[in-house]
């Protein structure tokens, strides 16, 4: 029985008969408490939702919220991992829907609609990207493909650590300050060919300038040179969310390193796919990516 459709909880027919036997089977009186007793649990239902969530309910933000500790949550196709004292996060990707289904188990699957408000992103036309990074080659292809099949495992871990929980709660750091030069969610076209679209922030800086921990978190991928980003570092801040960092010209970390905010973990280059020195900043809640400006201070003048 989907739960979206049917407003009671899942076992409600054995509770439904268990309250029939303790009432008596007299004919005027079941029909009248099982209005009464159907309509105060419709009641309850509708009134409040299977959970609070706080946060930025927008494509890219992160909700967060609480339940009991050994409860089981789905959302966006995703079981979500729940901390020893029941804190979770969600995470809302670029193209998120404007409604989609919470279900929270605890002795009932409760599922509740979680709202998410749509953005418009804007196009970015950008010539000069070398051709073969545009269109690359079969042997290109294949190295793309071993690279993106890395990248996807780093992320795809499950470290119990709350460190993004915080993090989200209090605020991430800029790992580096400067001119803003591509915003999350824009769609790029390289030379006349359409991309992908982009989902990171870009700061502007010389080639050198270091790049920071913007919150705590275990080093899950540390690469020197990858076909389109670079070098590259992943920082795992825990249960699904992660940073990534682009296009370094060091990597100054190694994986399984613990870093701090404000830690070093490599410097700002031009590697990999980009016509000149930045950092890219990108974030992820497993599959779903994350605009990181929606989670750090306005950028320092």
């Amino acid at each position: 029985m989907n739960s979206r459709f049917f407003p009671f909880p899942l076992n409600w027919r054995s509770r439904f008969n268990s309250r029939l036997r303790l009432i008596g089977s007299t004919a005027w009186g079941i029909p009248r408490l099982v209005a009464v007793w159907l309509t105060a649990h419709v009641t309850s239902v509708a009134a409040s939702p299977c959970v609070v969530l706080e946060g930025n309910p927008v494509q890219g933000g992160v909700l967060w919220g609480q339940t009991a500790p050994d409860a089981e949550i789905r959302f966006a196709g995703i079981q979500v991992p729940v901390l020893n004292d029941g804190h979770f996060l969600l995470g809302l990707g670029r193209d998120m829907p404007a409604a989609n289904e919470l279900v929270v188990t605890t002795h009932d699957a409760c599922a509740q609609e979680v709202k998410v408000a749509a953005r418009e992103y804007r196009v970015q036309r950008i010539e000069g990207v070398p051709q073969q990074t545009v269109t690359p080659s079969d042997e290109h292809l294949d190295r793309i493909r071993r690279e993106r099949e890395t990248v996807r495992r780093a992320k795809a871990k499950r470290l119990g650590r709350d460190d993004g929980l915080r993090a989200v709660q209090g605020g991430f750091r800029w790992p580096v300050t400067g001119r803003i030069s591509g915003v999350y969610g824009s769609q790029r076209i390289y030379n006349g060919t359409p991309g992908t679209p982009h989902y990171g922030v870009d700061v502007a800086r010389p080639t050198g300038t270091p790049v920071l921990a913007p919150a705590a978190g275990e080093v899950t991928l540390a690469e020197p040179d990858l076909f389109y980003s670079g070098g590259t570092v992943i920082l795992d801040h825990g249960y699904g969310l992660s940073s990534s960092f682009l296009h370094l010209s060091e990597v100054s970390v190694s994986v399984g390193d613990q870093l701090q905010p404000g830690d070093l973990l490599g410097a700002i280059g031009a590697t990999g796919r980009a016509t000149g020195p930045h950092l890219d900043w990108r974030m992820s809640w497993f599959n779903q990516r994350i605009d990181p400006q929606l989670l750090v201070p306005p950028m320092p003048e």
